[in-house]
């Protein structure tokens, strides 16, 4: 084999290399963003289920205008944010902050709690909650999976320059995270 021959075997299959490794991002880069979506889906019906929640409760509740009023600030707040950046993480963190602290005031009136209405639409609310966990474990994964294959050696020689960079998680806020992980006292009547 001549020189130029060489030369030639090594640039094809570096573009090979490097084709192969791009299509692979953009691959991944793809499943995140069909991940958020998924994610998205639920956040819209947690979204449009949200009116109904804050005015059966604003029924029983009158006194409580400050909640209601973060709720429906938080979730206007998420009605301006769009896409998986940490601006719309952050306003969705919000929202299930102020809604947290709707549902924590909804235990101190026992005829809310016994209003069939208000029992449908926490039914509603629990499944939606648990369908936005296991998307955004999805997501999360999907994310990893992203993030670690534009760190590995050859793609982090030029996976920068292609425009491929670390993505955000979908994490809870840290005061979510603090609630979530305290211990809850049980008490027997």
């Amino acid at each position: 084999m001549s020189g130029w021959q060489i030369t030639g075997l090594v640039v094809l299959v570096v573009a090979g290399l490097a084709i192969m490794i791009y299509n692979r991002l953009v691959a991944l880069r793809l499943t995140r963003g069909n991940a958020f979506a998924d994610i998205d889906v639920q956040l819209r019906q947690r979204y449009d289920l949200i009116p109904s929640l804050v005015e059966t409760v604003k029924g029983y509740a009158t006194h409580e205008k400050g909640i209601l009023e973060s709720v429906t600030a938080s979730r206007a707040q998420v009605g301006q944010s769009q896409g998986a950046g940490p601006e719309r993480m952050q306003a969705e963190a919000l929202l299930g902050g102020a809604l947290g602290k709707l549902l924590a005031v909804a235990e101190n009136y026992p005829d809310l709690k016994a209003d069939t209405n208000f029992r449908q639409l926490m039914s509603e609310l629990s499944d939606i909650e648990n369908k936005i966990a296991a998307a955004r474990r999805f997501f999360n994964n999907a994310t990893n999976e992203y993030n670690a294959a534009i760190q590995q050696f050859p793609a982090v020689l030029f996976a920068g320059a292609l425009g491929f960079h670390t993505e955000p998680f979908f994490e809870n806020d840290a005061a979510l995270q603090d609630a979530v992980q305290q211990v809850p006292s049980v008490k027997f009547n």
